[in-house]
């Protein structure tokens, strides 16, 4: 099947380049457009089965404005450009693009990219209804000994097991102690490479100046100490799958390499001449915001887009408070069998247990156990000592109302500047151009503050 590509560009260079790479391999171009107005006339000729489209076009509307138009018709699209700020990012991510190319650009970049996104265009269309949590015609709790009961981690599971199978790179994110090491330990054991190896690698915990010779190893005499040659952990993870955790603490110059091995599937030893093939699944994590680390210059953005082809948000453990019960069950479980104690939790414990929010997560719960089970001196723990900082909260005086966040305050200045507007976003006179943020900014912010048209009565 030849695919049809929409090229959205307002650059005649970059546009040339881009529709000579696709025709050359297999694509029919359907067009290319300057601006919104162009693609708008072009779409409604010829549907096209993908959209690359850059942010910044001629005109007052951007990408991201298009953007909006494509997700109403159903049409994928892939982002092409340059700008890396926060507030681009956040309303270009907010409008669901299915990749991110960074000008500039290679070929084998746009290749990468259009696969990707047709794989995940695939996976949204094709999904099948009414799996099992396992896919195994399992429930995940006759799998696991834990019983998954909020909706959240039910969602979180069903990605994970839809993904499983394939060799697709997979992004945890989430706060530390949400079980991103698990999550990674149950793809690797459910996948196709279960068989292989599967390498850990704390990316924090590798010093700046050696993590390129642990990743990707080094040559006899590419330094002054390297006696004999290193495998580094790609290679020791060939045929099964590598686990990088805490890939943000990467450095931005070690970060260019691995996205380099990532996209040819091949590396060079320090000292090399000549490229290692790879046969590796990657699994990566992290609980950093990446989009803050993006603006900050701290990660690469075509890193960023190459990682995240199916990214997987764990929830926090204080937003999954169904599942706390029969996680401290399993652990006091799992302890008083280690300790050769017959010990459980009374309801009054439980309840101890649920009422607290867990900045630490499920590492926090699990350790809090692990103390209480170790001083329990009878069958039965009915007590939970919880750090003194949740439990000595005063409650706010009942005349003295609870100050406003500051993501609150604009929310309500937005509301207050579009019910003025009669709710009109664009133009001279509309919310956007009060608020000194162009339209697809401010549509991006009313999307993720959850901002619904009042409707008044006469």
């Amino acid at each position: 099947m030849q695919y049809k590509i929409l090229i959205v560009e307002d650059e005649l260079v970059v546009a040339g380049n881009l529709r000579m790479t696709l025709e050359k391999n297999g694509y029919y171009v359907s067009g290319v457009a300057r601006s919104v107005f162009q693609a708008e006339q072009l779409l409604s000729a010829n549907r096209p089965d993908m959209v690359m489209i850059d942010i910044y076009l001629k005109g007052n509307l951007t990408g991201i404005d298009l953007a909006i138009t494509l997700n109403e018709q159903g049409i994928p699209f892939v982002y092409i450009s340059a700008n890396s700020s926060r507030d681009i990012l956040e309303a270009a991510k907010a409008t669901g693009p299915y990749g991110f190319i960074v000008k500039p650009f290679r070929e084998k970049d746009v290749l990468i990219a259009l696969d990707i996104a047709f794989y995940r265009r695939d996976a949204k269309q094709y999904r099948p209804k009414g799996f099992s949590i396992s896919g195994t015609g399992q429930t995940w709790e006759e799998e696991k000994n834990t019983t998954i009961k909020s909706p959240a981690m039910i969602k979180v599971m069903e990605l994970v097991n839809a993904v499983c199978k394939s060799d697709t790179s997979v992004l945890l994110l989430g706060e530390s102690g949400t079980g991103k090491e698990f999550l990674a330990d149950y793809i690797y054991s459910r996948s196709a490479r279960k068989d292989g190896p599967f390498i850990k690698v704390n990316c924090g915990a590798i010093p700046a100046q050696l993590i390129e010779q642990e990743l990707f190893g080094s040559e006899k005499g590419a330094f002054t100490d390297a006696f004999e040659r290193k495998t580094g952990k790609f290679e020791q993870a060939q045929g099964g799958t590598l686990f990088l955790d805490e890939v943000a603490e990467m450095p931005v110059d070690a970060q260019a390499k691995l996205l380099r091995v990532l996209q040819e599937k091949e590396l060079y030893r320090l000292g090399g001449k000549d490229p290692v093939c790879l046969n590796v699944r990657i699994i990566a994590a992290t609980n950093r915001i990446l989009e803050e680390e993006i603006a900050e210059g701290r990660f690469r953005l075509d890193l960023y887009y190459r990682l995240q082809v199916f990214p997987v948000t764990i929830p926090p453990l204080r937003e999954r408070k169904e599942d706390i019960p029969v996680l401290a069950e399993d652990f006091v479980r799992y302890y008083a069998d280690t300790m050769g104690k017959k010990v459980s939790l009374s309801e009054h414990a439980v309840q101890l247990l649920t009422g607290y929010s867990w900045p630490g997560n499920i590492r926090e719960l699990q350790n809090i156990i692990e103390r209480h089970v170790v001083l329990a001196g009878g069958a039965l723990i009915d007590e939970i000592l919880l750090p003194r900082t949740e439990l000595e909260i005063a409650p706010l005086p009942v005349a003295q109302k609870p100050w406003k966040t500051l993501e609150d305050l604009e929310k309500d200045h937005i509301v207050e500047v579009l019910a003025w507007c009669n709710y009109r976003i664009s133009g001279p006179d509309g919310a956007a151009a009060i608020l000194g943020v162009s339209p697809a900014v401010l549509t991006a912010k009313i999307k993720k503050m959850g901002i619904v048209k009042q409707h008044t009565g006469t």
